[in-house]
């Protein structure tokens, strides 16, 4: 079974109904000592950095979350989700000082002040490197995006797909059993549930593995 991590950041449901969809029914939970029971766990959402993060560490599952990527057990991240895995943000003061799980070395940027945030609606995604989360996913395909910031990973070996939005950024990631996207899978249609149906044979191989 998928655990979401219910940390009341974002539009949790849709994410769950889209693994539903997907073939891969999955749980919510914001109980930390449930983490540990799930094949594989996936931290969406919405909204601010800063808060997210107070959210994370007052239920206790920050620190969670850091112990079971470190046994090795699959893990998604969406939208907020991937930008929560890097080092620091620059989202609540204009510099990097807010800290994030630090799973991901790197740090997360507001798009430049010539462009128009949040980015809202469909865009590219242009494949940089193979990986079984992108198991026939075209190497052009389009998927939707909300979101203001970006993350800049400090190694660049760890970088999926990046996608243009007036310049290039990072738009998902993967470093061994930690997977993160940038955009919403669940508003991606088949593209999107591919993905998620992706993450789920990832999970089941790992089980049975």
């Amino acid at each position: 079974m998928i655990g979401i991590i219910d940390y009341g950041m974002g539009n949790l449901r849709s994410v769950q109904k889209a693994f539903e969809a997907a073939g891969n029914p999955a749980t919510l939970t914001r109980d930390s000592q449930e983490l540990c029971g799930f094949s594989g766990l996936v931290l969406p959402g919405v909204g601010a950095f800063g808060r997210a993060m107070e959210n994370l560490h007052k239920l206790g599952i920050a620190k969670k979350i850091v112990e079971e990527v470190g046994g090795g057990k699959p893990f998604l991240g969406i939208c907020l989700g991937l930008q929560l895995l890097f080092s620091r943000s620059e989202e609540s003061f204009g510099n990097l000082s807010e800290k994030g799980l630090d799973i991901i070395p790197g740090v997360v940027h507001r798009f430049p002040a010539d462009l128009k945030v949040p980015q809202i609606g469909w865009n590219q995604i242009v494949v940089k490197k193979d990986s079984v989360l992108l198991k026939e996913i075209p190497k052009d395909g389009y998927v939707y995006f909300v979101h203001s910031y970006y993350v800049k990973p400090y190694q660049p070996e760890v970088v999926l797909t990046t996608t243009d939005y007036g310049m290039e950024f990072v738009s998902s990631v993967a470093v061994d059993n930690v997977y993160a996207i940038q955009f919403h899978p669940e508003k991606s249609s088949t593209l999107g549930l591919k993905i998620l149906k992706n993450f789920g044979e990832i999970v089941s191989e790992r089980r049975l593995g």
